[in-house]
């Protein structure tokens, strides 16, 4: 990586640590936080201690609209996800009528189990569920190939599979009327120096995958990565710069 960009980027990581300070915190609980975007949209924060590692925050995004709400990524557990969404019900005054988990690993999809349990309707790529089954997972309940369009309220939920990235069955969600994009593990924060668990993913396709984003959200006001700082498109092109380090 030349100096140039390394200078632009240490510019822009300082940008976004501000900005993001502007946004209010909610703690749900020690282990929760939330964060206000926009009027119709937070970011729930969920923390994990990992071994060797410490305690791991990982990002999931709420939408609301006419008083229903999607859930996108879970809490890694289901007692976690219980209190999101325990809190989400009491405190929002909301009916939680729909969840989509970025990809199949515990950090989006580790509390499923509780909301099929108390009702809540799942929609995931067919590789998700076809990994999920292999693997002894619950289960999502609908399934789609390369896109899905849902709606809530008067708003619109898109779902799009580009590629393989952090993961095989890795997708994006996007959400119109607010311009976020909830980008999951495929996109690194600002502060992230490497490209993290590659294990199931595709390196090789990983960058295709960020240049179409690159190309298709260019408007997106809102990135949020898997874990991390939330930014703009600024998150895309530093995922890119790793990739090709």
């Amino acid at each position: 990586m030349n100096r140039i960009l390394l200078i632009q980027i240490f510019f822009l990581l300082q940008i976004s640590c501000k900005a993001q300070s502007y946004y209010q915190t909610i703690r749900i609980t020690k282990d929760i936080d939330l964060m206000q975007l926009t009027s119709n949209a937070y970011i729930h924060v969920s923390y994990h201690e990992l071994p060797n590692f410490g305690r791991f925050p990982s990002n999931g995004l709420i939408y609301i609209n006419n008083g229903e709400a999607f859930l996108f990524d879970t809490p890694i557990t289901d007692s976690l996800t219980k209190d999101l969404t325990q809190w989400i019900i009491d405190s929002l005054q909301v009916k939680i009528v729909g969840f989509v988990p970025n990809h199949w690993h515990d950090d989006c999809m580790g509390g499923l189990g509780y909301l099929k349990s108390i009702g809540i309707d799942s929609y995931a790529n067919q590789m998700t569920i076809d990994i999920a089954k292999v693997n002894g997972l619950p289960v999502p309940n609908n399934s789609f190939s390369d896109s899905l369009i849902l709606g809530l309220g008067n708003g619109q939920i898109r779902c799009y599979y580009f590629g393989a990235g952090h993961s095989l069955d890795n997708i994006v969600v996007w959400i119109p009327s607010e311009k976020i994009l909830f980008a999951g593990c495929m996109v690194k924060d600002l502060n992230s120096k490497g490209l993290g668990n590659i294990v199931d993913g595709d390196i090789n396709e990983w960058p295709k995958t960020i240049d179409v984003l690159i190309k298709r959200f260019s408007d997106a006001k809102y990135i949020i990565p898997g874990h991390g700082t939330f930014g703009d498109k600024v998150l895309l092109e530093h995922t890119r710069s790793l990739l090709i380090q």
